[in-house]
């Protein structure tokens, strides 16, 4: 059988750029390459797009910018067939794209309508199931519509500082201390504080409109925090076990996912096994609402009384040695490397290849 070409698409203009590095770095080295021909392109923080043939390390190490680079780039020219190698005008024929990214311009919608433009089979989400739930706000909307609990919460912008003492005010009274602030369109829990009074709220703030110009409020949920993976197309999808996190820190944080070993997970989740199927359940039903394609990692509060809230809905989820996607799917039984194929074939079938 002749190889498909793959294209893994990685780093990014975004404040998840670091993750993007070691997701990508673990999908390299676990991509079956008797399936596949593997074509590496990255993009710099600060926007440039390469073709990159060094060792997968540098990639982790973010180094490898100083290796083995053309500038290259996914054309939207149809005609250009996927890889465009600026300097010479060659072209190289891509038969899927796995987009191993992370935050803004990345699983908001933008990377995947440049693919749109340009013809391409992706792993994932489409434009608007990835900016749906990219958007904590829009997520907000649309799971409650459909009738799925989620945290009590208030959308807030910039403009609203003005006035902070009426809006603390408001927000005290509506969602109570303690309560999360998140930028409404970062992951990783980038930007996200947890406010226990009037001052921490006013950090919150600060810190989180560093990120994005709206943020979101949402009352603290008390409650096992568990995620499921989900693997299929729209509403044929299939959920994993129910994977449980135990934060050393104040909440799951950045650091506590990627820099250090202040979390515990457990595999299976140590809560009843009705509520753990009530959450496969929902997070099957979430995928489909959203309209989500490929994968996404779906995460609640497992509450004592055995109501379940979603928390979010993550279309890119991490990709690392330690990331929950691929540790619930081995646990059910897929390796990492039958799951990157799975992803594949599913993009490929989602354009009918």
């Amino acid at each position: 059988m002749e190889k498909k070409t793959v294209v893994v698409l990685f780093g990014g203009v975004s404040s998840e750029y670091e993750v993007s590095l070691r997701s990508a770095a673990s999908v390299l080295r676990n991509i079956p390459r008797d399936r596949y021909q593997v074509v590496m392109l990255g993009i710099t923080k600060d926007g440039r797009w390469l073709e990159y043939t060094g060792g997968i390390d540098a990639i982790e190490q973010d180094t490898w910018q100083q290796g083995p680079v053309i500038p290259a780039i996914i054309s939207p020219d149809r005609a250009a067939g996927g890889l465009l190698r600026i300097q010479t005008g060659e072209t190289v024929h891509v038969d899927c794209v796995f987009p191993v990214m992370h935050g803004e311009h990345s699983e908001d919608g933008a990377i995947q309508g440049l693919l749109e433009l340009a013809g391409l089979p992706y792993v994932g989400c489409g434009v608007l199931a990835s900016a749906t739930c990219m958007d904590k706000q829009a997520t907000h909307t649309l799971l409650e519509a459909a009738g799925i609990r989620t945290a009590p919460y208030q959308a807030v912008v910039r403009t609203e500082l003005a006035q902070f003492d009426a809006l603390e005010r408001q927000l005290a009274c509506k969602l109570g201390y303690p309560m999360f602030v998140k930028p409404a369109n970062t992951g990783s829990s980038v930007g996200v504080g947890k406010a226990k009074d009037k001052d921490g709220l006013r950090k919150a703030f600060a810190d989180a409109f560093r990120y994005d110009r709206k943020v979101v409020v949402e009352t603290a949920i008390i409650g096992d925090e568990v995620e499921c993976a989900v693997l299929g197309n729209y509403s044929d999808a299939a959920a994993s076990v129910i994977g449980e996190i135990v934060p050393h820190h104040e909440f799951y944080d950045y650091s506590g996912k990627y820099l250090d070993d202040s979390t515990d997970l457990y595999i299976p989740a140590r809560i009843p096994a009705d509520v753990s199927e009530k959450i496969r359940a929902i997070a099957v039903q979430a995928f489909a609402v959203m309209g989500c394609t490929g994968l996404s990692r779906v995460d609640f509060f497992a509450c004592k009384d055995g109501s379940v809230v979603l928390n979010e809905i993550n279309t890119l989820p991490g990709f690392t040695s330690i990331s929950m996607y691929p540790k619930l799917f081995e646990a059910a039984g897929i390796p990492y490397p039958e799951l990157i194929s799975r992803l594949i074939e599913l993009a490929l079938s989602k354009k009918g290849c």
